[in-house]
């Protein structure tokens, strides 16, 4: 690779919604009330800035004006920083009340609204018309966790097939103004392991992890390990036939990657707590975080990210990297991933760029946003006290993007997914993953 591996930024910017109840991550960091955040947020060195301009936010109504004042001060700061912004246009989202992720017309509104950015915002390059369209629509439709609130695969897949026509169609009006606006397209990035009972669940699940990417890039076909899945849960033939007649490959493939995305599901509930059985129908089974459980061969993030380049030999960026513990591991978790692409370069994986996300922090995520008195979590800079302070991460981070030495690195420190005491479930071994 010609080019450095390049830094990138992210702003937490969910905009869920629980009911009737619309949860916003920019409200809650303050950073509707800051003009200094985009200033603050260059120095630290980075290129491009996962940043948003949300359809709820922006749209709540169907014929309201739209007050692009905010997005437009902060944009033009971005443009004259020399930070590219990657635009978000819904963010775990469901939609606006008036157009929700079940309606038939999700899709052409949503790609009216993105024309309308397009519009407004001529020059920018980068897009996320939705950010995760398979982890949502699974929150959404298939664990009831976000709304509408559903528990069942017809609804899931139809939120999914909304969602990514939405992003076809999106990305159609958007080009109609720039035709060089490249689609960026985020999604969790994990796996599920299992015991030998439950293989063929697992199988199911590391198939349709790769879904929306599969039907953006045109895969779904008759020979797809989905094709009579899809079918017999209500999908449309010419849904179906909409992605092979219009494939939207991305530009890129944006890949968010936490310890809690590699699941291990386990029939033996004696050995789980009641709040994490659950099932299939088939079988009862636990469904845990496998870097809790103590079996060999799960995979690493340099093996998940090279299974991604196989599959689809696109170009990746790792979209997000944040998880919320102390700084010192904090700082260690960015430069595992930092290395590890390094490396993944080294053998050909065209991989653009390592993202700090969350850098103004983030809220409730350890209760998955249902309220608003989540637990707060600090990012690249630390909001406790109502003002951004800079964190150990910023230091390491504009160390990285300048090319100077970084003193306070913890190269001593393990990381606790390293740990032999991280495992909460010792009661294996597992014959077979």
């Amino acid at each position: 690779m010609h080019d450095p591996l390049e830094i990138w930024g992210g702003i937490e910017c969910t905009l869920n919604r629980v009911r009737d109840t619309y949860l916003d991550q920019l409200a809650m960091s303050g950073h509707y009330n800051r003009t200094s955040d985009i200033d603050m947020i260059a120095g630290l060195g980075i290129s491009k800035l996962r940043y948003p301009i949300l359809w709820e936010k922006h749209m709540p109504a169907p014929d309201c004006i739209i007050d692009w004042s905010f997005v437009t001060q902060n944009l033009e700061r971005m443009k004259a920083l020399n930070i590219k912004p990657i635009a978000g246009l819904i963010h775990h989202g469901s939609g606006p009340a008036y157009c929700t992720l079940e309606d038939d017309d999700f899709p052409e509104q949503l790609a009216a609204y993105a024309g309308m950015v397009a519009k407004q915002f001529p020059w920018i390059e980068y897009y996320t018309p939705i950010n995760e369209p398979l982890t949502t629509a699974r929150f959404c439709g298939l664990y009831g966790i976000w709304y509408p609130h559903k528990k069942e695969a017809p609804a899931f897949l139809k939120m999914l097939i909304n969602s990514c026509k939405g992003i076809v169609l999106s990305m159609e009006a958007i080009r109609k103004i720039n035709p060089k606006a490249k689609l960026v397209q985020t999604e969790d990035l994990g796996k599920i392991y299992s015991t030998p009972a439950l293989q063929y669940q697992a199988d199911f699940e590391n198939h349709r992890r790769w879904l929306g990417f599969d039907l953006l890039c045109g895969l779904v076909d008759h020979q797809h390990p989905l094709w009579n899945y899809l079918l017999k849960n209500g999908v449309h033939l010419e849904d179906l036939h909409f992605f092979l007649e219009h494939p939207c490959v991305p530009d890129i493939l944006g890949l968010d990657h936490y310890h809690s995305s590699q699941r291990f599901l386990d029939e033996r509930l004696e050995h789980y707590p009641p709040h994490l059985h659950g099932g299939n129908g088939r079988h009862r089974y636990a469904d845990v975080e496998a870097v809790r459980v103590c079996f060999e061969n799960m995979d690493t993030p340099y093996d998940l990210l090279m299974e991604v380049w196989d599959r689809y030999r696109l170009p990746i960026a790792v979209t997000e990297v944040h998880q919320n513990t102390g700084r010192e591991q904090q700082l260690k978790w960015f430069y595992t991933m930092w290395e590890i692409a390094g490396a993944l370069r080294q053998q050909g994986v065209n991989i653009l760029a390592v993202t700090s996300w969350a850098l103004l922090g983030s809220y409730g995520w350890d209760k998955l946003v249902v309220s608003e008195n989540g637990t707060y979590e600090s990012g690249a800079f630390d909001l406790t006290t109502g003002k951004p302070e800079p964190t150990l991460l910023s230091g390491f981070i504009t160390a990285l993007a300048t090319n100077t030495d970084f003193d306070d690195m913890p190269y001593e420190v393990q990381g606790w997914w390293e740990d032999e005491n991280r495992f909460w479930y010792h009661h294996m071994p597992v014959l077979s993953t």
